[in-house]
């Protein structure tokens, strides 16, 4: 993938891009009585590979505006991503998978009471709906930021965001950590300050860059 390589830049886009038609050339093969087209598959391939090279520059130096807009059941979705992330809730999910196998264990050995075993049990479908289902929903019914649309700018510098009741900019090295779920890019500055970004409204190369830019920093 070009925009995949850790310390992506124009130089090495533009590099791959007038690369590309030669590495293409040792995989394709064509019957004879097809030579003479291949004259023509080379313009064509080659007006493509100039266009990206426009397409790269474009995106390297100027910045893109995406427009944003949040869906409800998106935005829950990917809100439980964030959450069972976390590494408190991890770690309280641990302990209570752990307490459900030694007493599913200690219960067959007829160590303890059934009572006890079903508790574990009650307690990892209380903590599972509470996180699952319960958590994303209240912080998406208290967070107005997923009920407003945004304009997302980007280039290779960094990105802001921006809407009628506010802005905020950063630069890419000011991301502590990226990951990505189905649907969102999950974007932090520290444990507990994020936003996420909808997938959606990318083309597959934008995507595609905005992972470069996360990575290479």
């Amino acid at each position: 993938m070009i925009c995949e390589k850790d310390n992506l830049g124009l130089k090495d886009i533009i590099g791959y891009l007038s690369n590309a038609f030669s590495k293409y050339s040792d995989f394709v093969i064509l019957p004879k009585f097809c030579g003479s087209l291949i004259p023509h598959f080379r313009s064509i391939f080659l007006v493509q590979t100039f266009a990206l090279c426009i397409f790269a520059i474009i995106r390297y130096f100027y910045p893109m505006s995406i427009q944003i807009q949040y869906q409800k059941a998106q935005v829950i979705q990917g809100l439980r991503y964030h959450f069972i992330k976390q590494s408190e809730i991890k770690g309280l999910m641990l302990i209570v998978n752990l307490y459900a196998i030694v007493t599913a264990v200690l219960l067959l050995y007829k160590k303890i009471r059934p009572e006890l075993f079903l508790l574990g049990s009650l307690l990892w479908i209380v903590l599972m709906v509470f996180f699952w289902y319960l958590l994303p929903w209240l912080f998406y019914r208290r967070t107005l930021l997923f009920k407003q649309d945004w304009v997302f700018n980007f280039n290779h510098t960094g990105a802001s965001i921006e809407s009628d009741n506010g802005r905020a900019e950063w630069a890419w090295s000011e991301v502590t950590r990226f990951f990505e779920s189905p649907l969102f890019f999950h974007v932090y500055f520290a444990p507990k300050s994020f936003f996420i970004l909808p997938k959606t409204h990318f083309s597959f190369e934008e995507q595609q860059l905005i992972r470069s830019y996360f990575k290479k920093n």
